[in-house]
């Protein structure tokens, strides 16, 4: 903290609670801290004070290994989220709905505590793309009408509209990212390798969808951007340059990798053949607009493209 140079220097050195805002580190509560929640804590680093909502006990000591001030607390039980109210200036809100139902009550529990005191300067939630829909293959603005068509996306708009609605009675600025495919080489999951050395059939090309990818230390430079810049009750997508469609997103990743490509077949033997969730995401297709990502936050895609993000895991060593 920078020396205090007040005339009420001693009042404010007895009252921390008084200190002008120009003397305390902005405070901002992650909720969901799951591999993006902690990339942007690294990313954020000591430059503000981080609040870390964790239902995990056990992961106390990891999270205050980064820097972060841990808070046990669970979404899905409303009454341990109490000391919540009037502790942060900004907050992140990471965290999923539940698995079934057509609502999200974890949002709901979460807003409920922020409203209590306020305070919150800036409020910002990681939606989907999926609530978007088929657009069959067109390019998608964020003023686009929502069209989920899977439950999972319907509780992302009932969490959407949750927030817009805490924005305009409590006054705060809040956005809205909506997120396709995360990926990163050192993500658990984060690339397309595990699948290709199954086998799992794609597509054929007269069916294939377009799908759309976000770099993990992407998506957190842009949730931190969007903490500080994004405008009051906007929405973002949150995606890279690439336009390809999903058989050929697989294509480029096997011959990265040395692996086979997978095999292409018809729509109608992927439905006997695939998971419901994989052939969920099989039936939606578009190409997602990030003109406002690049323009109002002014994020420069470290990774522009997914050929550039996993060329770069497997030519250079992965960071933690």
């Amino acid at each position: 903290m920078p020396a205090l140079r007040s005339p009420h220097a001693l009042l404010y050195a007895t009252r921390p609670g008084a200190l002008p805002a120009r003397f305390r580190r902005e405070r901002v509560l992650l909720v969901g801290c799951g591999d993006v929640g902690l990339r942007v804590a690294r990313q954020l680093g000591p430059r503000v004070r981080l609040l870390a909502l964790t239902s995990q006990a056990a992961r106390v000591s990891e999270l205050r290994a980064l820097g972060m001030t841990p808070l046990v607390g669970n979404l899905d039980k409303p009454a341990s989220l109490k000391r919540l109210s009037g502790l942060a200036t900004r907050v992140l809100h990471l965290a999923p709905p539940p698995g079934s139902g057509a609502q999200d009550p974890r949002t709901q529990a979460l807003l409920q505590v922020l409203r209590r005191r306020s305070g919150v300067q800036s409020l910002v939630y990681g939606s989907t793309s999926g609530v978007y829909g088929d657009c069959q293959g067109e390019v998608v603005t964020e003023g686009r009408t929502l069209n989920a068509a899977t439950a999972r996306a319907q509780r992302r708009i009932d969490a959407e509209q949750r927030i817009r609605h805490f924005g305009r009675a409590a006054a705060v600025p809040v956005n809205i990212l909506r997120i396709p495919g995360i990926y990163a080489p050192n993500r658990e999951g984060g690339t397309p390798r595990e699948r290709l050395q199954k086998g799992t059939p794609v597509l054929q090309a007269s069916d294939d969808v377009y799908t759309n990818h976000i770099h993990a230390d992407d998506l957190a430079r842009a949730c931190i951007a969007a903490l500080w810049r994004g405008r009051p009750g906007r929405v973002y997508n949150v995606n890279d340059d690439t336009c390809l469609k999903m058989g050929d997103y697989f294509d480029l990743a096997a011959d990265l990798y040395g692996l086979p490509r997978p095999p292409r077949v018809p729509r109608d033997t992927a439905t006997a053949q695939l998971p419901l969730m994989l052939l969920s995401f099989m039936s939606e297709s578009r190409r997602m607009d990030n003109t406002r990502l690049k323009t109002e936050l002014r994020v420069a895609l470290r990774y522009a493209t997914v050929a550039q993000g996993l060329r770069a895991g497997v030519t250079a060593p992965l960071s933690s």
